[in-house]
C-alpha cells in the first residue's frame, strides 16, 4: 500500500460509520463486517450493470491494511473492471476516516466477481 494514496475523489457506493454491535473482543471492527460491506457497494453496481439480479461467485486478494474503529467513516468506492457475457469483476476499496480527522486511510481492497442472474437464479448474458 502507497502511504501517499489518496481516496478516489468520485462518489463512495456506501459510506457507513462502525458501530459497536460489529466489533471483535479486542474492540475492532470485524473483517467479515468490512467485507460484508464491500460485498454490499458492489453487488449495487452489479446490479445496475446486469439491469437485473446478479450474485456474488467469488473474491480475490482480501489484505486488510489497517484496522477500523467504532466511530470511523467507512467509505466504500467500487469499479467495474472487467465484463464478460454472463460475469463481472468488480474493484471495491476500503477507506477509513477518524470521525475526529480529515484524513483518509485505505484498509482494503478485493475484486468480487459477480454473474447476473435470470428468474430462477441461472446466469444470464447482459449487455
Amino acid at each position: 500500500m502507497d502511504d501517499a494514496e489518496a481516496p478516489p475523489q468520485d462518489q463512495p457506493a456506501i459510506r457507513t460509520i462502525a458501530m459497536p454491535a460489529d466489533t471483535n473482543p479486542a474492540g475492532d471492527i470485524f473483517g467479515g463486517w468490512l467485507m460484508s460491506q464491500m460485498d454490499l457497494a458492489a453487488g449495487n453496481l452489479a446490479a445496475l450493470a446486469a439491469r437485473g439480479r446478479a450474485a456474488t461467485v467469488a473474491v480475490d486478494g482480501m489484505r486488510f491494511h489497517l484496522p477500523v474503529k467504532v466511530g470511523d467513516e467507512v467509505s466504500l468506492f467500487a469499479n467495474l473492471t472487467r465484463r464478460g457475457r454472463t460475469s463481472m469483476h468488480i474493484h471495491v476499496t476500503a477507506w477509513r476516516r477518524s470521525r475526529h480527522e480529515d484524513v483518509s486511510q485505505k484498509v482494503t481492497c478485493a475484486t468480487f466477481v459477480f454473474v447476473a442472474l435470470d428468474d430462477e437464479g441461472n446466469p444470464r448474458a447482459f449487455d
